[in-house]
């Protein structure tokens, strides 16, 4: 474990030059006296690692200092080669630089552990799209340009919750892929928003700088979002039946609600589909309604209720005027 670290202060002192012994402590989540003592550990070894007393003072190596890391693990070396199916490095461009890159790493492993990271390679394959997984990400070289060039972005931006077509002016903070689907992570009028890729009908650069809150990264804006979809209540799942000659637009209408892509025939009653939904309550399941007869939801029992109650109030309110 002591020589892992060892390499990581090493790697980490390539890459950002000088870092303080308490931010190095708090990456590799050990104390301030364990990482003096890996400094010294270090030039007892012939590193030419030094120490900067003072305010902005740190750890750093001397100019120029570079150092061919080889010394990857047996485990290591496998999980690089554990390699993710053409999504994300293709949708980005990076297909070929990525295996590229693979094949250089592979010449520089160890010899021992070539053998283990070429049959990992061709035993396990990750794909982390779903089945009819999302399409159409055509717009996304556009959305990379205002990210990398900090650059502010226009959308037309489809709502999956209503179908609304609605256009913002938006600040990035970066792309995020999260099992197969492309997500801009973006301030709106100083709001941390989070925006489908595939559902801008279209995008634009605006070449104005983008203006993000100081101190805020991609990271910890990430990190915001998921927490405050995570610590949603526990979504209502909802079986219905949909007449085959409104499915498709049903699905148009309540993709977002989708639980799973799959619509099957409905067992014993040609002409319709099951559907797997999920709602964040009873009363947003009252959408439903809106395909009338063309919907039957079949569980949970609540849901019906409720639809039976929300229908009858419907009834009796146009039947008072015939």
């Amino acid at each position: 474990m002591r020589s892992d670290r060892l390499l990581s202060i090493l790697l980490l002192l390539q890459t950002h030059g000088q870092l303080s012994a308490t931010d190095l402590a708090g990456r590799l989540e050990v104390s301030v006296r364990t990482i003096m003592r890996d400094v010294e550990a270090l030039s007892t070894a012939g590193v030419p690692v030094y120490t900067v007393r003072g305010p902005q003072g740190g750890i750093a190596l001397l100019p120029g200092y570079q150092t061919d890391v080889t010394g990857l693990t047996a485990d290591e070396s496998r999980a690089l080669f554990v390699v993710l199916a053409g999504s994300a490095h293709a949708d980005l461009g990076l297909g070929h630089a990525l295996g590229s890159a693979l094949r250089k790493v592979m010449a520089a492993l160890p010899a021992p552990h070539q053998g283990g990271a070429d049959l990992t390679s061709r035993r396990v394959l990750i794909d982390p799209v779903r089945w009819r997984g999302t399409h159409g990400q055509s717009d996304l070289e556009v959305f990379q340009r205002a990210v990398f060039a900090d650059w502010r972005l226009r959308l037309r931006y489809r709502h999956g919750r209503d179908n609304r077509v609605r256009t913002y002016v938006v600040d990035p903070y970066g792309l995020v892929n999260k099992a197969g689907v492309w997500y801009l992570v973006a301030d709106h009028r100083g709001e941390l928003n989070l925006y489908r890729v595939d559902r801008a009908q279209s995008a634009v650069v605006v070449a104005e700088p983008v203006q993000r809150r100081d101190g805020v990264e991609l990271d910890d804006a990430w990190e915001s979002l998921r927490r405050r979809i995570d610590d949603l209540p526990s979504l209502l799942a909802v079986t219905a039946l949909v007449k085959d000659d409104v499915l498709a637009l049903f699905l148009r209408v309540h993709q977002a609600d989708l639980a799973e892509p799959e619509t099957p025939a409905a067992a014993g009653k040609p002409g319709w589909s099951q559907v797997e939904l999920r709602f964040r309550s009873l009363r947003a399941v009252e959408t439903l309604l809106a395909f009338g007869p063309g919907v039957e939801v079949l569980a949970p029992v609540e849901a019906r209720i409720a639809l039976a109650r929300q229908a009858r109030a419907i009834a009796a309110l146009y039947e008072s005027e015939v």
